[in-house]
């Protein structure tokens, strides 16, 4: 297409005319799992790979369908996967791209379920998991082996918000032949998108900001057409049976209308708090990409149309101040997952990265103190009074 429509028209229309469906301006829910064939020629033919259709929901289903075409359109990919739930993807992926030998070179800081799974699942199969700081590439390159297959990172990283350049780093990864995989849940392609930058797949746990809602558990996938076919037919089909139910699918589908509008106050929302955050006399440090006191702030405008909605944060009291102010909310949730309307807080030592030990924490950059905010869609003021409520007892407990 010449004229490619815009991402919010995309996210809304792409793939779909209500007048094939009879006016229905919501796409049809397909609840079946199994599909009927009009004869027994044709049904070969599909099984065969010469004709497209459906077989077995297990495979592929016209909703999921439908989701999977928009997703990759958006992030600029020749295909998309649905699954279901993120750690259904990154594991879909890995399983079929890597065989016992292989390595995997994976950043300094990785969500602690993946985490769990590269040193607790992948290693039990002989495949070797190095982990190398990316925030300087040049790192990589001193790492990368003949047995190096895949390079895999997150940017922003779960949970301290540590950036990737990912231009500088799929370089790198190309010339000595291994592929790279990003995680994008934090950016999403309405802030980031790695496949123009040149990663050869994308991971997703749609469950955030995709669905956005709370109300859903998703992995999406996306990719060149071949690797994601082979993704599909692999890694989901046979070995993970990790499949999106249809009714996730039509949530997803949903709350992809109103992704960028609502990244777009996710983010004005989280640059204010941030900076307050910044200015507050309890606060030790503050970790967000939209504040020049950033490190890669300079990549953050390069790679990111905007800063995004997560914050990291410690307090000058430490993790005692931090579980303080945490109880002290009282419009603000204390939840795991990130990316709903709701504001979300956690804390990632105890909570999403405990499948860390303490060392391993220390060495990945994961402080006991730190803290995970997802900046969501309430009022501003509100969402900052609640804070600086919280915030009141330690600022007592110091002076006293």
């Amino acid at each position: 297409m010449s004229n490619p429509q815009g991402f919010a028209t995309r996210a809304i229309h792409l793939g779909y005319d209500p007048l094939d469906h009879e006016g229905a301006l919501t796409p049809p829910l397909h609840l079946t799992s199994t599909f009927a064939f009009e004869t027994a020629e044709a049904g070969g033919e599909i099984f065969a790979g010469e004709r497209a259709g459906h077989v077995y929901s297990r495979i592929s289903n016209p909703t999921l369908d439908l989701l999977e075409r928009r997703v990759a359109s958006l992030e600029g990919a020749e295909a998309g996967l649905a699954l279901a739930s993120g750690m259904g993807a990154i594991t879909s992926v890995l399983w079929t791209l890597l065989a016992p030998g292989d390595e995997v070179i994976v950043d300094k800081t990785l969500y602690g379920c993946t985490f769990a799974f590269m040193h607790h699942g992948l290693r039990k199969f002989g495949i070797t998991v190095t982990h190398v700081d990316m925030c300087e590439p040049e790192n990589l390159r001193a790492a990368m082996s003949d047995r190096t297959r895949i390079v895999y990172f997150e940017t922003p990283a779960n949970p301290n918000m540590r950036l990737v350049d990912i231009e500088a780093v799929v370089e790198i990864a190309h010339a000595g032949g291994a592929q790279v995989v990003v995680d994008n849940t934090y950016a999403t392609p309405y802030l980031t998108r790695p496949i123009a930058l040149g990663a050869d797949l994308v991971v997703h746990s749609a469950t955030k900001y995709l669905g956005g809602h709370g109300d859903l558990v998703a992995g999406l996938v996306a990719g060149r057409a071949e690797s994601v076919a082979e993704i599909r037919l692999t890694g989901m089909k046979d070995m993970t049976g990790a499949v999106m139910a249809p009714f996730n699918a039509m949530l997803v589908l949903r709350g992809l209308k109103t992704l960028a509008l609502r990244m777009e106050r996710h983010c004005t929302s989280a640059q204010a708090v941030a900076a307050w955050l910044e200015g507050h006399p309890e606060v030790a440090s503050v970790q967000y990409p939209g504040l020049e006191s950033f490190a890669q702030h300079a990549l953050a405008c390069r790679q990111m149309a905007r800063p995004g909605a997560m914050i990291a944060f410690e307090l000058k009291g430490g993790l005692v101040a931090g579980q303080r102010m945490m109880n002290g909310l009282r419009m603000i949730a204390r939840a795991v997952s990130l990316g709903d309307a709701e504001t979300l807080i956690q804390h990632p030592a105890s909570m999403t990265h405990s499948t860390y030990s303490p060392e391993e924490r220390a060495a990945h950059g994961i402080g006991d103190g730190l803290i995970r905010l997802s900046v969501g869609l309430e009022d501003l003021g509100d969402i900052i009074d609640d804070l600086d409520g919280a915030l009141a007892p330690s600022r007592t407990a110091r002076s006293a």
